[in-house]
């Protein structure tokens, strides 16, 4: 059997999570506590790229990216991801460039195409969904890969449990974020608990399976269920 050697070696820089989706996973630090960043690609069914949260894209990075099929679309989906979109902008001009609401007025120096709600896109309308979750703090914007069933978030959910850093462990244990979406903190970050109720209902009508988190350790099946545990206190 042929290998492809553009996908072989997008294989050794990006790990493989689901059919056509991929993550790539970062250090980063949120006021000076580690606690991890990761990008998603997905592929869509015409072999186009739609990348959540972009990480930075230094040349060994936009090589494995490169050789998985063109970026069609970027994505910042919360206040809180959108770091190294300038550099993505600068690579791949041709591409949209999604933006969570609130984050165009954050970051006027970046010319988003277009700012993210509940409707797709037409870029990924037909392989991705969403669900604007206006009712959390970040704004963030929620997506779903249908053809993989995978559950796509970047601050909707985070499992601060699985870090590597000891000290990030300790400070997620006394914030009782034991598994994703537990803690206290979670519960300030919601500032409308019956919106959230709704907009939670609406995610879990997805049928998910794999569910990726953009801080702490993936979840390879039965997502939907780990979703709906984090949101049963609203």
């Amino acid at each position: 059997m042929s290998v492809d050697p553009g996908r072989d070696y997008a294989a050794r820089m990006l790990e493989l999570f689901a059919d056509d989706v991929w993550t790539d996973t970062r250090s980063a630090a949120f006021f000076g506590v580690e606690c991890g960043s990761r990008m998603t690609i997905a592929r869509m069914s015409d072999g186009g790229l739609f990348v959540h949260s972009p990480v930075g894209l230094d040349p060994e990075t936009r090589a494995a990216v490169d050789a998985l099929g063109p970026v069609r679309a970027v994505v910042a989906p919360s206040l809180f991801h959108h770091l190294h979109v300038r550099a993505w902008m600068d690579a791949y001009p041709d591409a949209v460039y999604g933006a969570c609401p609130g984050l165009e007025w954050k970051r006027p120096d970046l010319a988003f195409t277009c700012v993210l709600a509940d409707e797709p896109h037409a870029a990924w309308r037909g392989e991705l969904a969403q669900v604007y979750f206006s009712a959390r703090r970040e704004n963030e914007v929620v997506f779903f890969h249908e053809r993989s069933r995978t559950l796509i978030c970047a601050d909707a959910l985070l499992n601060l449990s699985t870090v590597a850093s000891a000290r990030t462990r300790l400070l997620a244990r006394a914030m009782g974020n034991t598994q994703p979406g537990f803690g206290w903190p979670e519960r300030l970050m919601v500032r409308e608990r019956r919106v959230a109720r709704r907009q939670v209902d609406r995610i879990l009508e997805w049928d998910t399976d794999k569910l990726v988190l953009s801080h702490g350790a993936l979840v390879p099946e039965r997502g939907r269920d780990v979703f709906a545990r984090a949101y049963t206190w609203l």
